[in-house]
């Protein structure tokens, strides 16, 4: 379970930042299974895990909190196999459940500042921004949004299926490079979070040249997702996607650069929603 996850995570083959922690969370269940002759072979197994889910992707502030919650929280407070293991199937609930509540608490927080009749531009796959969105429908607010395909790997074409499905979500889709003439109908940009850290906030690329641009023509950003996405003292790493994403076929003296996420002052984003609040 934890190799099949630390493989997913690196391939991002999950998509929710929020459901990436979750998951590899879990996956710590496999230690429970495990023979241990004492508990500090237990514990030693348990940070070499932790710190393997940790690493599979460096860049998720998300599943660097939960990995190091659950270290903190059963790394030498246990005095046999047995009561270790215990702590690990009670800390896998706890943390996996403080996740989801966050992730649902920012939504719900992000859905009171959607009014009924806006129109939104959202980019790339945010579960917490669909959630709220979802939940401003099903409150009676009619929504017009837009959505950038988000290239290389058109996770927007996802994003657009989840809004169709939705009462009262009048969904259109348009190419990245179109989103100046999507934003000049715009109220708001609702966008996900990856990472907060060091005054920069990092999510899908894509997103520093629609802040910008929004900024440009007066639209409110408002970035949304849990706390624990906000983290200080952590080194964010960008990850460089397989070449193949942007050109099939390779040319002769091309370099392909293919980053995952983009870096924006803090101080461009207008709004900050998270389970702990709003930050304007």
């Amino acid at each position: 379970m934890i190799d099949e996850t630390v493989a997913e995570i690196r391939a991002m083959r999950t998509h929710s930042t929020s459901a990436v922690a979750v998951k590899a969370t879990r996956s710590l269940a496999e230690l429970l299974d495990r023979e241990y002759a004492a508990v500090d072979e237990f514990e030693r197994d348990l940070e070499h895990n932790a710190g393997v889910l940790r690493r599979s992707n460096p860049s998720h502030a998300a599943l660097h909190n939960a990995m190091r919650e659950v270290e903190r929280s059963i790394v030498g407070e246990a005095t046999s196999v047995e009561a270790g293991k215990q702590l690990l199937e009670d800390v896998i609930a706890r943390v996996a459940d403080e996740i989801e509540t966050a992730k649902g608490e920012a939504a719900a927080n992000a859905a009171e500042r959607i009014e009924d009749g806006d129109t939104l531009l959202v980019h790339d796959y945010s579960t917490t921004v669909l959630e709220a969105i979802e939940t401003a429908a099903s409150d009676g607010a009619h929504l017009t949004v837009y959505v950038t395909e988000a290239r290389p790997r058109t996770l927007g074409r996802k994003t657009a299926r989840v809004l169709a499905g939705m009462s009262r979500v009048d969904t259109r889709m348009v190419v990245d490079s179109a989103m100046g003439y999507a934003l000049r109908e715009c109220d708001r940009v609702l966008l996900g979070i990856t990472c907060i850290t060091g005054g920069t906030y990092y999510n899908r690329i894509g997103t520093f040249p629609l802040v910008v641009t929004a900024r440009e023509l007066g639209v409110p950003i408002t970035a949304v997702g849990s706390a624990a996405k906000t983290i200080e003292e952590f080194r964010f790493e960008n990850e460089f996607r397989d070449a193949v994403e942007v050109m099939r076929e390779p040319v002769e003296g091309v370099t392909i650069e293919n980053p995952s996420y983009d870096a924006t002052p803090i101080d461009m984003v207008d709004t900050v929603i998270t389970d702990e609040g709003v930050l304007e």
